[in-house]
């Protein structure tokens, strides 16, 4: 059961990210675009992913992941983090970096 300190750190460790407070929450970015957010509670966060990851993740687990407001038309996914396992949600988030991360660095990152 990952908690929004466990999701901080995975976001962290990613290269070149970093954490900014907008809108009131924590974002996390790469070179200034945002892959992740958390909740100020730490209980829940939005991952960004394609819309038909997000279809398959809400429609297999929806105790699991919602469909976020704001981003959830993009292809984000909510996640209420005490109902997810720890390696898919390291999974998910690094996912998400690598679609936002320069592909240069993201193919780094995958070598």
């Amino acid at each position: 059961m990952p908690t929004g300190k466990d999701f901080r750190a995975i976001a962290l460790a990613l290269p070149e990210a970093e954490e900014r407070e907008t809108w009131g929450h924590p974002t996390f970015r790469v070179r200034d675009k945002m892959f992740a957010a958390m909740a100020t509670d730490g209980r829940s966060a939005s991952i960004k992913a394609t819309k038909e990851a997000q279809a398959a993740l809400v429609g297999s687990e929806p105790e699991v992941f919602s469909i976020p407001a704001y981003v959830g038309h993009h292809g984000w996914v909510g996640v209420t983090l005490a109902n997810i396992d720890a390696a898919e949600l390291r999974e998910l988030i690094t996912e998400a970096w690598l679609m936002t991360a320069p592909k240069r660095l993201a193919r780094e990152v995958e070598e």
